[in-house]
């Protein structure tokens, strides 16, 4: 329980990071951004494991690049659903695609760091 809430925290805090650096993709606070991290969970459950196994051929073509555009899509879509996050055009919710896959393996990096030392 305490390591979903603290993927939950992170993930909220990336989203916030991510805000900062690339233009067109907005988080008004904390709390949109722990409403947003929920939404596109549910969203990339869902709807994003439907588009992933529908453009699998295409992903395996790009050899998985494609994926982000998919990424894309359930950020800009989540955007349109939770207040205080928006996307703005197609080419914020890829870059903060890109920037927030970036972050997260960061993220898993460091833990991993971390586990190792202790």
């Amino acid at each position: 329980m305490l390591r979903l809430f603290l993927h939950w925290i992170l993930n909220a805090v990336a989203l916030l990071l991510v805000s900062h650096f690339v233009e067109g993709f907005i988080v008004s606070s904390f709390v949109s951004a722990l409403i947003a991290v929920v939404v596109i969970g549910l969203f990339n459950a869902t709807l994003g494991l439907f588009l992933k196994i529908i453009t699998l051929p295409l992903g395996i073509l790009t050899f998985g690049i494609f994926f982000l555009v998919v990424n894309a899509v359930i950020l800009w879509f989540s955007s349109k659903f939770v207040p205080g996050f928006a996307v703005t055009t197609f080419t914020a919710a890829f870059l903060g695609a890109l920037a927030l896959a970036v972050v997260h393996m960061l993220f898993g990096f460091f833990g991993e760091t971390v586990k190792r030392q202790s």
